[in-house]
């Protein structure tokens, strides 16, 4: 048997579809090429199951300012003071006036102050009056609002100046009761949602962005969606949160069919995917995905080849906290011709993943999340259902990130960092490379990204224009599955994905010029993307560059989502084999 299966590998290494001109080792380039591909195939339909069944919630709010004035000179009626304090309201001072100035404590908004003289038309000592109260007055309660204080208030109470000193009296805005009024034709909402997706509760002060953040949990599930109202109360200071909440039906069924597979186990995938919004009424979701490849005419494959894939996903929010749960099984088959007869090849991978984020801060232009993961990956080969032992995989590690939105007008700048250990838990198994020096599963990697987007209107026509970056590099040696790989319509649009190029380290640069057609939902795009790859094995490669582009229609259409595009490769090494012109669609409808 180990004879056979021995003469099976050695016939595969004769029609390799990737650019390598021969193998590194004894074990068959082929097969980890092969492997890699489907596995790569796995993640991009997880991604693209996901972007479909989530949205990403967005919700910025702003307080009114009133607008700053510049500090006025030489007033009429002013007194000489060098000494300017913040303190806090008090409610059991009878007189501010006769307390006795070594009482004045500071206030917790202290920090308040250096915006008096931001503007450069103010310094102590001074001679303020009414008028230059008011004008400090106005400046730091600008900044409290800027900082997300809306119902916080700076006054001034009846106080002696004669003593140099300005006392200005913060009243802290604080949190009353949280009311959720549900407006569903069927109530979904209980004290649970409210409670995990506010980070914050009555007699807390009340902070703008913690609104922002949990009506954001709120609306977070495709089905809800969520406003609020401040409504202050009698006692000092303090404000009701009122929510409105509105939730359809929970359950939705997806269909989707696109072109998005390989020749070799099928270019047509269909897709049924059903979720379920709210599960335990704590703003979490869930679905089940099921993608199956279909045979046509058209596929460059011959014998029996298929491949399908099953992907689970649950997430639920805790204040400022997400907790995601996912995980899937991928499998593939596909005939082989050998030298004197034809065999199945095939493989099955699994993978499992646990990511907690928390938000880290955020303003009225921005918010950073800091992310940890655990995960563990698996996977099998066989020929003819005998499994090749030597490429048996099983690793295990743990990821940190970092992800920044920036707010710049209009445009937004999203930025992004993560890096990933294999730790040989879970009962890892070293890699097959690893005799050769060519792969580990203890591997380290680091990912870095930039998105910037900006909408803008020629006329009264709405356009938006996107460029990305991502890129890769190692402090360890990488096996296939975990390189860098470009070529394909989710990396350098214009190439069909059947070859690629990969290496250690590499980067992605996509560029996207859309058009919503008379604002009616339907976007013409131009897209230009290049990427290069660098490997280590340098000498096995045909290339480390691509550059292609593709025009492309996409929108909603009768309740059915669409996109289809058409691409070129611009620029390719040679002897890279491609089409000429790719052609590619997804379509799904949500029910």
């Amino acid at each position: 048997m180990k004879k056979s299966a021995h003469f099976f590998l050695s016939s595969l290494l004769f029609i390799s579809p990737f650019g390598f001109s021969a193998p590194s080792s004894p074990n068959s380039n082929l097969e980890k090429q092969i492997d890699a591909k489907q596995q790569r195939q796995q993640a991009e339909q997880d991604a693209a199951i996901l972007a479909q069944q989530t949205q990403s919630a967005n919700v910025r709010l702003e307080g009114e300012k009133e607008a700053s004035r510049g500090f006025p000179q030489n007033e009429a009626q002013c007194f000489p003071i060098n000494q300017l304090v913040l303190t806090d309201y008090q409610a059991e001072e009878e007189n501010s006036s006769t307390s006795s100035l070594k009482l004045i404590q500071p206030s917790r908004f202290s920090w308040a102050l250096k915006s008096v003289y931001a503007e450069r038309d103010f310094a102590l000592p001074a001679c303020i009056g009414s008028e230059g109260i008011n004008v400090l007055l106005r400046r730091i309660q600008n900044r409290l609002i800027d900082l997300g204080y809306v119902t916080t208030r700076v006054v001034v109470e009846p106080q002696d100046l004669r003593s140099g000193m300005l006392v200005l009296t913060v009243i802290p805005g604080k949190v009353g009761r949280i009311q959720l009024q549900d407006q569903s034709a069927i109530p979904f909402a209980t004290r649970g949602t409210l409670w995990f997706a506010m980070p914050m509760a009555q007699g807390d002060i009340l902070n703008i962005r913690n609104i922002e953040q949990g009506l954001e949990n709120l609306k977070r599930v495709p089905s809800a969606d969520a406003n609020m109202e401040l409504v202050p109360t009698d006692a000092v200071g303090e404000t009701d949160v009122v929510i409105a909440y509105k939730q359809s039906l929970p359950f939705h069924l997806t269909l989707g069919l696109d072109d998005s597979g390989t020749k070799s186990t099928g270019r047509l995938q269909g897709s049924a995917t059903f979720s379920w919004d709210n599960v335990l009424t704590l703003n979490d979701m869930f679905y089940i995905s099921g993608t199956r490849s279909f045979k046509r005419d058209s596929d460059d494959a011959e014998g029996d080849y298929g491949s399908k894939n099953i992907s689970l996903y649950y997430s639920i929010p805790w204040k400022n906290y997400l907790l995601t749960l996912s995980g899937s099984k991928y499998s593939y088959h596909q005939t082989v011709a050998g030298a004197f007869e034809s065999y199945t090849y095939s493989g099955e991978s699994q993978q499992m993943k646990a990511n907690l984020s928390r938000l880290l801060s955020r303003g009225s232009l921005h918010k950073t999340y800091v992310n940890a993961a655990l995960w563990t990956k698996k996977s099998h080969n066989y020929i003819n259902d005998t499994e090749i032992e030597v490429q048996r995989r099983r690793t295990a590690g743990w990821e940190v990130g970092l992800n920044h939105t920036q707010y710049i007008g209009n445009a937004t700048l999203q930025l992004s960092t993560n890096y990933k250990r294999g730790t040989g838990g879970n009962k890892s198994l070293p890699a097959p490379e690893e005799a050769f020096g060519e792969g580990t599963s203890r591997m380290q990697i680091f990912t870095a990204g930039v998105d910037f987007t900006y909408p803008f209107t020629i006329g009264n026509q709405p356009f938006r224009f996107n460029t990305s970056w991502n890129g890769q590099w190692n402090g360890t040696p990488l096996t296939q599955q975990d390189k860098f790989s470009i070529g394909g319509r989710y990396t350098v649009r214009g190439f069909d994905g059947e070859l690629s190029l990969s290496g250690e380290k590499g980067w992605l640069w996509r560029n996207e010029l859309g058009w919503n057609i008379a604002n009616k939902g339907h976007e013409l795009y131009l897209g230009i993307d290049r990427g290069k790859v660098h490997s280590s094995q340098e000498e096995l490669q045909i290339g480390d560059s691509l550059m292609g582009g593709a025009i492309g229609l996409r929108g909603k259409l009768w309740g059915i989502n669409y996109d289809y595009f058409v691409g070129v490769p611009i620029k390719k090494p040679e002897g890279f084999r491609t089409s000429h012109v790719t052609t590619g669609f997804n379509v799904s409808y949500r029910f």
